[in-house]
């Protein structure tokens, strides 16, 4: 009697006679393909954003201001401030800056996944690219933690709270995680190029 292989029992589902598809992970049709299909569009989304942003930046440069006024509320109230050009530019400024900078990330990680997708992941140039990552996300870490404290110092007092510093312990973590895995890619690629001289 023939025993069931590992395999066929992972892949045939209970009950019935047809077989699952084996997803990879790497390669054409992988997982990582359809990933970067999803980063993408992503990507695409982000730039659009971005250029209607830097567009009603250059825009609140020149176009006139009369009467207008924004409120910031919380549970216990709100307040109403006059919006000015300088907090027009700020806060349109801030919002370029932030989308871009996710910007710039998604094109470094469309850029790993092509080579995930090629099934060719330990290049150095994907070192590069992490790290850029990293420095990415800690800046971006520390633009809006800056941004945060001076809206609820100057715009909304007793209405908004400065972030602490446990609100950075993700953002912080994150950014540690994307630059050991830097150092991963980094270890890999040696490796790879130790294994090519060898042969």
């Amino acid at each position: 009697m023939r025993r069931p292989t590992m395999a066929s029992l992972g892949s045939r589902l209970p009950g019935h006679g047809f077989r699952a598809p084996n997803l990879k992970a790497l390669g054409p049709g992988s997982v990582a393909s359809l990933l970067k299909i999803a980063l993408d569009v992503a990507y695409v989304l982000l730039g659009l954003i971005t250029s209607a942003l830097i567009v009603g930046l250059i825009a609140a440069i020149f176009v006139p201001l009369a009467n207008l006024n924004i409120t910031v509320t919380d549970d216990s109230g709100g307040l109403q401030q006059p919006l000015t050009r300088p907090l027009l530019l700020f806060a349109l400024g801030s919002a370029a800056a932030f989308f871009g900078s996710f910007m710039l990330i998604l094109r470094s990680l469309r850029m790993i996944f092509r080579t995930l997708t090629v099934g060719d992941p330990f290049q150095p140039a994907n070192v590069r690219r992490l790290r850029q990552i990293g420095l990415i996300l800690a800046v971006v870490t520390g633009g809006k933690w800056l941004a945060q404290s001076l809206i609820a110092e100057r715009l909304a007092p007793g209405i908004m709270t400065p972030q602490g510093f446990t609100d950075l312990l993700t953002p912080i973590f994150s950014v540690l995680v994307v630059f050991v895995l830097a150092e991963v890619f980094r270890e890999g690629a040696r490796l790879r190029r130790e294994s090519e001289l060898t042969i």
